[in-house]
């Protein structure tokens, strides 16, 4: 379940670069057809991520700050769709886009189902 979580987030952030290029480059049907295809994994993400946590034996806070800063990943990937969509400023939804990615990313590698990459 792992690998399934893990494919999606990565075809989630490759969408979300295809969206922003499309968007940039004025073609508003393939910037929607991709929003939508970025929601329905939105949903893949969530399931997968319900069911490696509820896998888990004892779910401690760690997983549960994992889990809130994997959905505000999420949040902030479809305000930054919908912001450029409307040719709004996106600063603010980036710099939290950053730093929930960074932060989710640490915690996936750091905790005992990610990979054991900082000790």
């Amino acid at each position: 379940m792992t690998h399934a979580h893990i494919t999606t987030w990565f075809i989630a952030i490759v969408l979300f670069f295809v969206a922003l290029s499309l968007h940039k480059s004025g073609k508003a049907k393939g910037f929607k057809v991709v929003q939508m295809i970025l929601r329905l994994l939105y949903l893949l993400i969530i399931a997968t991520g319900a069911l490696l946590l509820f896998s888990i034996s004892t779910i401690t806070l760690s997983y549960i700050i994992k889990s809130l800063l994997g959905l505000w990943v999420i949040a902030m990937l479809e305000m930054i769709l919908i912001k450029t969509s409307k040719n709004e400023k996106t600063t603010l939804f980036w710099a939290q886009f950053v730093i929930a990615l960074v932060l989710v990313i640490y915690l996936g590698f750091k905790l005992p189902l990610g990979i054991p990459v900082f000790g």
